[in-house]
């Protein structure tokens, strides 16, 4: 429970950098800001919606309790990302910091959940299971993925400056992701 807690609450302080600083990040997370941003529905709602149709393919690929797990996480995630910004504010956070310290604080805190066999939902149950079933760098795979998601985001946002800093927080994200989470150090599942 603590890994679910501490994991879940530092991927929501880099939320909520990205958001602060007017950045998109990749994954469901991104497809949720991506919905955020077009219709002006809340990250945590809108999050918790996207994740939706994911939950049945996690059930059936990686179990029930994973799936269990990941349902707390993205509740917990939607929480946090919406109750953060009532206790933390910025003054100034520019585009780069948030970037790299969100990107960090993302990477370390999905780390945290797949040590202990749980993920975010949506492409984590994807690239997971590619990585369990196929051996797939699970790193690799998401930051091909959410470099995607950041680029097709240039119709929604339009400002090129901010799609290039949300890439580079995408790449800090799965960097850390890459390095640290290695096929058998310990398994999501």
């Amino acid at each position: 429970m603590q890994a679910l807690l501490t994991g879940t609450l530092f991927v929501a302080l880099g939320v909520v950098m990205f958001a602060q600083a007017g950045l998109l990040t990749g994954g469901t997370a991104g497809l949720a800001f991506l919905l955020h941003y077009a219709t002006g529905l809340g990250f945590g709602p809108a999050f918790f919606l996207v994740n939706l149709p994911f939950y049945v393919f996690s059930f059936r690929r990686m179990g029930a309790t994973f799936t269990f797990k990941t349902f707390v996480a993205v509740a917990l995630l939607s929480l946090f990302s919406a109750l953060l910004p009532m206790g933390l504010a910025f003054s100034r956070l520019s585009a780069p910091l948030a970037a790299v310290l969100g990107g960090l604080l993302c990477g370390a805190g999905m780390l945290m959940l797949f040590r202990h066999r749980a993920s975010l939902g949506g492409m984590n149950v994807l690239v997971l299971y590619l990585q369990e079933r196929l051996g797939w760098r699970a790193g690799k795979v998401q930051m091909v993925i959410d470099s995607l998601i950041v680029l097709g985001a240039l119709w929604v946002v339009g400002d090129a400056v901010r799609v290039a800093w949300s890439v580079l927080g995408a790449v800090v994200l799965n960097l850390t992701l890459a390095i640290n989470h290695r096929p058998g150090r310990y398994m999501a599942v």
